[in-house]
């Protein structure tokens, strides 16, 4: 089958599916209304499927060796200002980051699969993964088995992004493709006190102070240079009034780098740090961990597979830019850090209006992508297969 023919011939329905999860959307682990809508389409495919944690699994195949193709399908919690007659209408969660477009793509490229499964050469695993925004689903599904019964052998995933025309194909296959994300909230627990009497007090507000200066020195002197790393602190919450010295500071924020040495490092010393400091200053702070992905890395051997399948592909407008690197994180981690994975960005720009950028609630993606990304799933999962039968 040609299946990039094969997804133009089908685009109207890829449309109709994007166009749902987007009107539709849902965040977090809970998402009924996708997860029913993608079972129902399964079946109208004649395919079988069951849930997996929060999300949805299917087969289709012959036994053999195992490709997992898995498309995350939440939403944002934020207001959409796209201007699209289609656009959510709750105000309060938006497709701003293209996962409509990855649910509906998985969609069409397991319809083709199906239309040609007594050719396959192995199985076809599918993962309709919920909450990758807050980097729960991907351990949520690991730990309800997708990757077991049948045993996942390999697995691919793709990510739209706002740059580019439709066609393009972004990857690395020398190194790190997104960095690890290590979310933490540091409670700092002191003494209230009149703010007038700061002597009678243990100030949680002074201590967070000097806490978040102190994380800052991890970058700029226990860091390898060589490596990309962040530390960011995105909340500080304390106090109710001017004059109150509260008990208690709450700090949020996240440790992101390209190294597992330096993720192992960072997180380690963050957490010394904040209870250290406190001690010094006569409170207790307490770490709590919000997130723990891994750093998303490609295998070698597969992506270049996954490469040579993506030339094989008959759209006319293809091209492909190598060595991206992203200092953002997909908890798609979670499967690349077990099985040998591949991951790209396919662009869903426009050639004459500039879309804006992704989690911002004006942007809009190019449906122009939709074909080509169904067929480069259902092509190099079939190739896959067929070389590894």
């Amino acid at each position: 089958m040609d299946f990039f023919k094969r997804a133009n011939e089908l685009n109207d329905d890829t449309v109709e599916n994007r166009r749902y999860f987007h009107t539709n959307a849902e965040v977090g682990l809970n998402m009924p209304k996708a997860k029913k809508y993608v079972m129902d389409k399964l079946k109208e495919y004649g395919i079988d499927s069951q849930e997996c944690g929060h999300g949805v699994t299917a087969t289709i195949g012959n036994g053999g060796k195992v490709l997992l193709l898995r498309a995350d399908m939440d939403a944002l919690p934020m207001p959409e200002e796209s201007g699209l007659p289609f656009a959510c209408p709750t105000k309060t969660e938006a497709h701003t980051c293209g996962h409509d477009f990855h649910a509906a793509m998985l969609l069409t490229a397991a319809r083709m699969l199906k239309e040609v499964e007594g050719e396959l050469k192995g199985t076809v695993k599918l993962m309709f993964q919920p909450a990758e925004e807050t980097f729960e689903g991907g351990k949520d599904m690991v730990s309800a088995g997708i990757l077991e019964n049948p045993k996942v052998d390999a697995s691919l995933s793709f990510h739209v992004g706002p740059g580019g025309t439709p066609g393009g194909y972004f990857y690395n296959n020398t190194g790190t493709m997104m960095a690890s994300c290590d979310g933490f909230r540091i409670t700092v627990k002191g003494k209230g006190a009149h703010g007038a009497y700061p002597h009678l007090s243990v100030d949680p507000i002074n201590v967070a102070v000097h806490i978040h200066t102190a994380l800052q020195e991890l970058i700029a002197r226990e860091s390898n240079p060589a490596d990309f790393s962040t530390l960011t602190i995105g909340h500080f919450e304390a106090g109710t009034a001017f004059n109150i010295i509260p008990d208690t500071a709450v700090m949020e924020g996240s440790i992101r780098t390209t190294s597992k040495e330096g993720r192992k490092l960072l997180v380690s010393r963050m957490k010394e740090v904040a209870e250290m400091t406190a001690k010094t200053f006569h409170a207790e702070a307490t770490v709590e961990m919000l997130s723990e992905v891994p750093p998303l890395i490609c295998d070698k051997e597969f992506i270049n597979e996954i490469l040579k399948y993506m030339d094989e592909l008959s759209c006319p407008d293809k091209f492909a830019i190598p060595g991206i690197e992203s200092s953002g994180s997909d908890d798609y981690a979670e499967i690349t850090d077990r099985v040998p994975s591949a991951y790209m960005f396919l662009a869903a720009g426009f050639p004459d209006k500039e879309p804006g950028q992704s989690h911002n609630p004006t942007v809009v993606f190019n449906e122009g992508v939709l074909p080509f990304g169904a067929s480069a799933l259902a092509h190099c999962a079939y190739r896959w297969l067929s070389d590894h039968r």
